[in-house]
């Protein structure tokens, strides 16, 4: 009974952190509405390959070193910012399709989403992930030295019930497409997107700034 209640508890944990708006979600909707499912599909595999692999890499060690040695992680926030501001600008500037000029339209076709690897490897940078992975592991793990099953089992679950979180977000972003058919209200809908992406960084941006002083 108390692992049934273990399992129902982390399920609840992946399902709700997940399926809130976030870098990955904001962004896989975004590629929704700019790319269409089918050629999303390479950014939903990425951060479902990558995020768990990721679980694993922070219990099995990366995060006992980035704590012996906090000055890697100090590097690795501006670069993640950084990183995100760039991709912020990529949505906002991204050239829409609907009913435009044929060059406008060549430019639209033209574009592609992140493929697996950009996908699996943003994980790295992504502050949210980091958040939930070590949130995951401290409250689900048995004890500072975690078993590597259970590290196994901690990036399963995170596998088999984001998965479809992210698979709904990318599914309601090219539902939206449709709505978005007009270039101007598609333009606004990138504008909004990277706004929020930015705003999701704010937390991270302010210990950046805070580190630097």
């Amino acid at each position: 009974m108390q692992q049934l209640s273990w399992y129902l508890s982390l399920i609840l944990f992946t399902v709700s952190t997940c399926g809130s708006p976030g870098p990955n979600n904001l962004m896989v909707m975004s590629s929704g509405v700019n790319y269409g499912i089918r050629r999303s599909w390479s950014h939903v595999i990425g951060i479902n390959v990558g995020f768990p692999l990721m679980v694993v890499a922070v219990g099995i060690g990366l995060g006992g070193v980035l704590h012996r040695f906090p000055v890697l992680l100090d590097l690795l926030r501006p670069l993640g910012v950084a990183y995100l501001l760039y991709l912020a600008y990529q949505i906002m500037s991204a050239p829409t399709d609907g009913g435009a000029t044929t060059e406008a339209a060549a430019k639209a076709r033209d574009r592609k989403p992140l493929t697996v690897l950009q996908a699996a490897l943003f994980q790295m940078v992504n502050p949210k992930a980091w958040v939930m992975i070590v949130g995951a592991l401290v409250t689900y793990g048995t004890g500072t030295d975690f078993l590597l099953a259970e590290i196994l089992l901690i990036a399963l679950i995170f596998f088999l019930f984001g998965t479809p979180c992210t698979i709904v977000w990318l599914w309601l972003g090219a539902s939206l497409k449709k709505l978005l058919a007009r270039p101007a209200l598609q333009r606004g809908f990138n504008i909004a997107m990277a706004a929020l992406l930015v705003l999701s960084v704010v937390p991270t941006i302010g210990e950046v700034y805070r580190s630097l002083r």
